[in-house]
């Protein structure tokens, strides 16, 4: 299969789990979605604060681990809560909430359509810190928070949804993207 016929099975695939999903892509036609493939090659990064091995691509696991490094030697814990995500982890994320009684338009404030998640790419990293529940606003209040505000970008990382973020997702001052190359951050297909 060449690329090109790879792309178009990946839109497939994706357009059909939406619909199993039941999450028509006119909920989130009007934002500035991208379909994100996922990550070919990945590499183990240490364990999350569930206990499991996470996993990032070779270059974010770099700028992840000198993140950490140099946050840690400014005195400040940098905690690891998720990083890759398939398509299909996302897909079960969101059958979990609607299955919870969330209306569609509620998920999709919440976390991205399966196809559309950053953590597809082994580039997107959760931070979180001692003090603070995992993926809550309050992370903002944290030393953490602010070293990230002031040092990620020294690393490649950037925060991806700022408060009134154009994607339509709620504020995540937990959520930093690997940015790298240029060319890594076109679009995927």
């Amino acid at each position: 299969m060449n690329r090109r016929q790879a792309g178009t099975a990946y839109r497939e695939r994706i357009a059909a789990l939406l619909a199993e999903l039941g999450l028509p892509a006119s909920l989130f036609a009007d934002r500035p979605l991208r379909l994100i493939a996922e990550a070919r090659r990945l590499t183990p990064v240490g364990l999350g604060t569930d206990g499991r091995d996470k996993l990032l691509t070779p270059g974010a696991a770099r700028a992840w681990r000198s993140l950490r490094a140099a946050a840690a030697g400014d005195g400040v814990e940098l905690l690891l809560i998720s990083g890759f995500r398939s398509v299909d982890y996302q897909a079960a994320l969101i059958r979990a909430k609607l299955a919870r009684g969330l209306s569609a338009e509620e998920v999709l404030r919440i976390n991205a359509p399966p196809g559309y998640s950053e953590h597809h790419s082994g580039r997107a990293v959760d931070i979180g810190c001692t003090g603070t529940a995992a993926l809550d606003e309050a992370f903002e209040t944290t030393p953490a928070y602010d070293w990230l505000r002031r040092h990620a970008a020294e690393h490649g990382f950037r925060m991806s949804y700022p408060r009134g973020n154009r994607q339509g997702y709620l504020y995540e001052p937990w959520h930093w993207f690997h940015v790298g190359s240029t060319a890594a951050n076109k679009p995927a297909m």
